[in-house]
């Protein structure tokens, strides 16, 4: 842990929930002391999350029934920052061709993007637990007929109990190696996600910190767009290979019950 006296200037935060908040469905300990907090000191947050296989009300849900309080205004995940891209972009009634579940699916739809195998204007793809040879056969199709490739996030893997499972980016890899085909990611690394939350929390960057558990994302990310960072290693990022990386956060904690513990000290002592 560096200098915990940097959370003194704090007035929003941003944190990512798989491997922050949870590991699969088992919720860290002292998660609800930190919430209540926030909500107490009138506190802005934002949970940003690169899963695009959940909806909004999903998480809502999930978090209020782990004792958090939540709304739908406090989520942000790739699947909402795609659709809120491609809205700034395309008409209502652009043709899309989705390879994603139903958190991604749904916000499109929602969006007014009308899901499609022919015409296709954009191919969206991100983690897809049913993919199929056929439906990634189909999308690399497109794409080499010209539709833009556009990723929800370029997660290699995904955080589960029994480990690193295989995350979005591995099928944005598989469509790239097919494709010859880059595709323009929204999620965590990218600015955009952050810009976005930027505009929801109405906090300057410098004043924001990122809470998260992947360097390569949530710290890589936070950084280049301003926000102070904070790691937990309690996710996929562990203490080892911090040591290896060129990429360094703010502050390291073991989780988040011990960096609420650091910064309710500094507020009491300022």
């Amino acid at each position: 842990m560096h200098d915990a006296r940097l959370l003194q200037d704090i007035q929003a935060v941003v944190l990512d929930m798989d491997g922050v908040l949870w590991r699969g469905d088992e919720p860290f300990p002292g998660l609800e002391p930190f919430f209540d907090y926030l909500h107490d000191q009138d506190f802005p947050f934002l949970l940003a999350t690169n899963n695009s296989t959940k909806t909004v009300e999903t998480y809502v849900k999930r978090l209020n029934g782990f004792g958090f309080r939540a709304a739908e205004d406090n989520v942000i995940t790739s699947a909402v920052a795609t659709a809120e891209y491609l809205r700034a972009f395309y008409p209502r009634g652009t043709r899309v061709f989705l390879v994603g579940e139903v958190g991604l699916q749904g916000v499109m739809e929602a969006a007014g993007f009308v899901p499609a195998l022919v015409d296709v204007e954009v191919v969206v793809a991100g983690l897809d637990r049913a993919l199929t040879y056929d439906k990634l056969k189909t999308a690399a199709y497109l794409i080499n007929d010209g539709a833009r490739f556009i990723g929800t996030n370029g997660d290699r893997t995904f955080p589960m109990p029994e480990g690193l499972a295989p995350g979005a980016g591995t099928i944005l890899a598989a469509l790239q190696a097919c494709t010859g085909q880059t595709p323009f990611v929204i999620g965590k690394p990218e600015p955009y996600m952050f810009d976005l939350a930027l505009q929801r929390l109405q906090v300057p960057a410098a004043r924001t910190l990122m809470i998260g558990d992947r360097l390569e994302t949530d710290i890589l990310g936070a950084q280049r767009a301003g926000l102070r960072t904070a790691l937990v290693c309690s996710g996929v990022t562990t203490p080892d290979i911090l040591a290896a990386s060129d990429i360094q956060p703010d502050l390291v904690f073991e989780d988040l019950r011990a960096l609420f513990e650091a910064w309710v000290g500094i507020r009491e002592q300022s």
